[in-house]
């Protein structure tokens, strides 16, 4: 649909749900075979999740597998799938070797020309033991970035953020703040902490800046004992859930109209509002109202 002046109105986003493997090859395939759908069912804008080239524990099985930028045929791939179905295209992450040891657990958002217009390195890091015996130690294996990111899309501004950053509401105030009317949350949440989690705190960071989320999700049982949670979720300015997958691979579709940012944020207006404080220490009492027995009155 466009508008009386050619641009368009609305868009339809297509998510991409995966179950990635050891295998940068086979991940690849079967990711390509996901955004193709995705584009024949009507999508401008295809997200995957997070570690779309790759799921393992090992730093050393990681480091083997994986290559810089420069040199990643995963990269390489998807920039001329997007050049080819003239679609935005948005990795949400791909591990990419930075040094012999360090990895960047990094985003990727192509044009549909195939250039690269946005990259964003995960900033917080999942470091965590979880009952039941999983552990997770990111930052053995990932340098955290540091630099939030935004891309322009033809319909509106886009936040990029990775599935532990969803915990940091302050970064996507300032995503917001930046101009941002979609925030992108790819991810591979945990099966236990999404269970607990996900639902909530996707809707709450649309809610709080009046913007829609797109959460590709990795689901199910990988190759390498990690379980995930899926429901790849769009959820809209109000806090309304209006698409959602399950846990196996998929494509989920949603019509996205922008006029919705500006709708709510006119209803509540809290972008607005915002005040910068000065927190102020409680006040130490008289040293003398501590002693044993000492008198309140």
């Amino acid at each position: 649909m466009t508008t009386a002046t050619g641009q368009t109105a609305t868009f339809r986003v297509g998510l991409v749900q995966m179950r990635s493997g050891r295998t940068p090859e086979a991940n690849l395939d079967a990711a390509a075979k996901l955004i193709r759908e995705a584009r024949a069912g009507g999508a401008d804008y295809i997200q995957t999740p997070e570690m779309t080239n790759l799921c393992v524990r090992s730093r050393t099985d990681l480091m083997a597998a994986i290559l810089d930028e420069d040199r990643d045929p995963s990269l390489a791939a998807y920039r001329e799938i997007a050049r080819a179905l003239k679609v935005w295209l948005h990795i949400g992450s791909l591990a990419i070797r930075l040094t012999p040891d360090k990895a960047a657990n990094r985003g990727f958002v192509i044009a549909p020309s195939g250039d690269i217009v946005a990259r964003y390195d995960k900033i917080h890091m999942f470091d965590v033991d979880l009952a039941g015996g999983e552990s997770y130690r990111e930052s053995n294996s990932y340098r955290a970035g540091d630099i939030a990111a935004l891309a322009d899309l033809p319909w509106g501004r886009l936040g990029l953020s990775i599935c532990y950053d969803l915990r940091f509401p302050a970064l996507y105030r300032a995503l917001a703040e930046a101009g941002a009317s979609f925030l992108a949350i790819p991810s591979a949440f945990t099966r236990q902490t999404g269970e607990a989690h996900w639902h909530v705190l996707m809707r709450a960071r649309a809610i709080e800046n009046g913007s829609f989320v797109f959460a590709a999700a990795q689901g199910g049982k990988h190759e390498d004992g990690r379980e995930t949670f899926g429901h790849s979720l769009v959820v809209d300015p109000w806090g309304t859930v209006i698409a959602e997958g399950g846990t196996e691979p998929g494509v989920v579709l949603a019509d996205i109209d922008p006029a919705q940012v500006a709708a709510v944020r006119g209803r509540i207006p809290s972008l607005d509002h915002g005040r910068r404080f000065e927190l102020i220490e409680p006040i130490a009492e008289p040293a003398h109202l501590h002693a044993v027995g000492a008198s309140r009155d």
